[in-house]
């Protein structure tokens, strides 16, 4: 996957979407955090599960959750992926646009049966 540096916020408003997957469980409060975070900041958003479930660092599964999930949901929704198995190292944080979608997560091959692979744009994230 080739990579683009581009600069500029993304609008959240009351029709924005945000989903979740993650391998994060609901045994503990990580989900509720970063739902709260998110909404400090943008207080309209609408905020969706897809699962916390997926098993700890399992990326095919969370491949193949996001390949049947996304096309169900509106163009411009933002789909936010936590499942790494190499999390707090020096992976990543990548953007990747494809079919009116947006996916943000670890650059590890998540979002690629979700993906349009003749028609995506990649970014990295970086702190500025």
């Amino acid at each position: 996957m080739s990579y683009e540096y581009i600069r500029y916020p993304v609008p959240l408003g009351a029709d924005s979407i945000i989903t979740f997957t993650t391998d994060f469980g609901l045994r503990d409060p990580y989900v509720a955090e970063m739902k709260g975070v998110i909404l400090s900041g943008a207080p309209m958003v609408k905020l969706i599960d897809i699962t916390h479930s997926i098993p700890p660092g399992d990326i095919l599964a969370c491949a193949l959750t996001l390949e049947r999930a996304v096309s169900c949901y509106p163009p411009g929704t933002i789909h936010l992926v936590v499942v790494d198995p190499g999390v707090g190292s020096e992976r990543r944080p990548i953007v990747v646009i494809s079919n009116s979608q947006i996916f943000v997560g670890p650059d590890n091959g998540f979002a690629t049966l979700a993906i349009n692979e003749s028609d995506y744009k990649a970014y990295l994230i970086e702190n500025v």
